[in-house]
């Protein structure tokens, strides 16, 4: 999957697919062949940060 660089995009397009099919990040990144690691820390680094009980990005 080819992500936006825009931080604020990227984070709409991730919590979008989160929401609308898949039960975790881990299973997104793994479908999507992406670095879990790299993505956190990539949101982090604008302010935002995984919450696995609501599976999203705040």
């Amino acid at each position: 999957m080819n992500l936006p660089k825009d931080t604020a995009m990227l984070l709409s397009v991730v919590n979008m697919k989160l929401r609308d099919s898949y039960s975790s990040l881990s299973a997104f990144c793994e479908d999507n062949e992406l670095s879990e690691e790299e993505l956190c820390r990539t949101l982090e680094a604008a302010g935002y940060t995984y919450s696995a009980e609501k599976n999203r990005f705040e």
